[in-house]
């Protein structure tokens, strides 16, 4: 029983390595794409294709889709990501586990200072290739929405997986907090207001920095429980 669990212990943490390295490597692969002086036809077909033809201004689809569409990106917005994080922490805090509401504010904390860095490094203009649906008015890579979606849902999808009681349980745990980080992601492609680069650099360096965290505290909590 010990070595079964032993050998589940050790694959989780391969494969969180494994996420990071991939992350990581698609990130700067992607840079090099947001660099160029000209659009990719990778980002341009894509959010063509999301526009009647001929009508950069029409998205495709009945309309209420752009409805639902907006109503879904704001699951990545500040106020929502702030909220939830708050709410995460309070509860952490409350049910005396100081050590995973630190957790959450060191890597959703952390991944807003990156996030910010990365955008005023890259300097990247959003697309004016298709109208804008939404408002935006900071620079377009990475996609924001995309990458803190990442860390928030992936980090407080990881703490809850850990407590989950079946193996059952955890993979629906992750597996709706992966959802909602793709549909955010989608989201903004859809609406007009980043690259597709843009969202897969998002979730790439997003997918890295919550799993490095994870990494991190799960280093950190094993040294704890030894010396305790």
């Amino acid at each position: 029983m010990v070595r079964q669990l032993w050998k589940r212990t050790e694959f989780s943490v391969l494969l969180a390595g494994i996420i990071v390295a991939f992350g990581l490597w698609s990130f700067f692969e992607l840079v090099e794409v947001a660099r160029h002086s000209t659009a990719h036809d990778f980002d341009t077909g894509i959010l063509l294709a999301l526009r009647e033809a001929g009508r950069p201004d029409d998205p495709i689809g009945p309309a209420w889709l752009e409805g639902a569409v907006r109503d879904i990106t704001s699951l990545g917005s500040m106020a929502v990501l702030v909220l939830v994080t708050l709410g995460a922490i309070i509860y952490l805090l409350m049910i005396r586990r100081r050590f995973e509401a630190l957790l959450v504010l060191f890597a959703v904390g952390g991944g807003q200072i990156l996030s910010s860095l990365l955008k005023f490094g890259i300097d990247r203009p959003r697309p004016e290739l298709v109208s804008h649906l939404v408002d935006v008015q900071t620079l377009s890579f990475p996609s924001g929405h995309a990458m803190l979606s990442a860390v928030v849902y992936l980090t407080l999808g990881s703490l809850l997986a850990g407590h989950a009681s079946t193996r059952a349980l955890k993979i629906y745990v992750l597996g709706v907090a992966v959802l909602l980080t793709l549909m955010v992601g989608a989201s903004r492609a859809y609406l007009g207001v980043h690259w597709p680069s843009d969202i897969l650099a998002g979730w790439s360096i997003g997918f890295a920095w919550a799993m490095a965290c994870w990494l991190a505290a799960r280093l950190l909590f094993r040294d704890r429980a030894k010396a305790d």
